[in-house]
């Protein structure tokens, strides 16, 4: 198992926070007190969607927020958002992720395929919650750069406190993607047979994976907060097909970690 670091920074944080769109009464939305969270998330996860090995990594963590907000519950796969309707208890706008390039390099697996380009998805996003102790939460988001597609993200968090530094947190997991964005990583074109070694397929859209999340955070003080966490997904469909996944790859996908955060308290006028 490698160790890999990354250096990209998540610039798109500071862009589509986790905040409401709101301003408070008498200045701008940007008035009052806010919250910068950073740190970083070590994990082991496949070397790619749908890989068999995996590789260490080492990701930083940006979180900006108003104090005060409404959001009750937080997830790791949570994308950074812009709520432009906040209620409390229903919140809708704007989200958008970084996605990283995949080639040859990442693993000999891709040996022969098209590259994907460093890039990223800009989209919508809407939670709400039925209950005290549940979240559910949809994003979709429309790729940029590195593919052409639409991916789609349904998560549902059932959350408690069993003491009031611990939380403990899970739910399932369900991914539907587009034609495109299936056709990027797991299509095999017939030019790409002989270099690749792989056969050729070109998949359709529909349901990519489903599988569950879980995680166990402990707020240490106000300042610092910890989590473990695991991720099981099973590619289905026609991601599952993909020559890539049934020659060198697999349809289960576990991601597990940790991650530590700190948080600076500031003030805007």
């Amino acid at each position: 198992m490698r160790i890999r670091v990354s250096t990209a920074m998540t610039a798109a944080a500071l862009l589509f926070a986790p905040v409401s769109a709101r301003a408070g009464e008498g200045g701008y939305f940007w008035s009052g007190d806010w919250y910068l969270k950073v740190g970083a998330a070590g994990f082991a996860a496949p070397r790619y969607e749908g890989a068999k090995k995996y590789l260490f990594q080492v990701t930083p963590m940006i979180s900006l927020g108003k104090a005060g907000s409404t959001v009750r519950f937080s997830s790791r796969n949570d994308n950074p958002s812009f709520a432009l309707i906040d209620n409390g208890g229903f919140r809708a706008g704007a989200t958008g992720k970084l996605v990283m390039p995949r080639d040859k390099d990442d693993s000999k697996d891709l040996r022969g395929l098209t590259p994907v380009k460093f890039g990223g998805e800009l989209g919508a996003f809407a939670e709400a919650y039925p209950t005290d102790w549940l979240r559910v939460r949809g994003e979709v988001r429309h790729g940029i750069r590195s593919h052409d597609g639409i991916v789609a993200d349904i998560a549902a968090d059932a959350f408690v406190d069993v003491r009031p530094d611990v939380r403990v947190s899970a739910g399932p997991r369900l991914t539907v993607a587009s034609n495109d964005y299936m056709d990027t990583y797991y299509g095999v074109k017939p030019n790409q047979v002989a270099k690749s070694g792989l056969s050729a397929y070109d998949p359709d859209g529909g349901i990519h994976s489903v599988g569950a999340g879980a995680a166990i955070t402990w707020q240490v003080n106000e300042k610092i907060e910890t989590s473990a966490f695991a991720e099981y997904k099973r590619l289905v469909g026609d991601a599952a097909k993909s020559s890539l996944v049934r020659q060198r790859g697999d349809r289960d996908q576990v991601l597990i970690g940790l991650s530590a955060t700190y948080r600076f308290d500031f003030t805007l006028p």
